[in-house]
């Protein structure tokens, strides 16, 4: 059975030339290779081809068949690893933490330990007539939170 440990070596040193990272490998007992990448540029096509030609070139077919795919990660997919956080700083998120609680807002700090989102309310302020927009600030750690993706909006 080929290893995740094999596929990584193998990918490594062209993610790291396309200034990328791996989000997720996995390899199914059927030996089904599913490999996702990400870079703060995005990750086109040729680049996913051109990751898939060489890993196709390392393994071989006659020893164990296998089935591969290579893709980009999913704009729609809940984050996996800080490098999507960190790719995402300023961009608007949804976070669900462990008690269920949804979150939305935008991302303005990533560290080691967590990350920050900046949720802006409409609230009423005393003495005002008008409700006032406010800025309040979440911090959650990784370990306290179920997902994190993107909200996609289209102007």
């Amino acid at each position: 059975m080929i290893s995740k440990d094999t596929i990584q070596e193998i990918i490594e040193d062209i993610v790291k030339e396309k200034n990328a990272f791996i989000v997720d490998i996995k390899v199914s007992s059927a030996n089904r290779i599913n490999i996702e990448i990400d870079s703060t540029k995005g990750f086109s096509i040729s680049d996913c081809v051109e990751v898939s030609r060489l890993v196709e070139s390392k393994l071989d077919r006659e020893k164990e068949d296998y089935e591969l795919e290579v893709a980009s990660a999913g704009l729609s997919e809940p984050f996996r690893v800080i490098q999507q956080y960190q790719k995402n700083i300023g961009n608007e998120i949804e976070t669900l933490t462990l008690e269920g609680k949804k979150i939305n807002g935008v991302l303005s700090i990533v560290s080691d330990d967590g990350f920050q989102i900046e949720e802006s309310k409409m609230v009423k302020v005393e003495g005002k007539k008008k409700k006032q927009n406010i800025i309040e600030k979440h911090d959650f750690s990784f370990d306290k939170v179920k997902s994190t993706k993107v909200i996609i909006k289209f102007k």
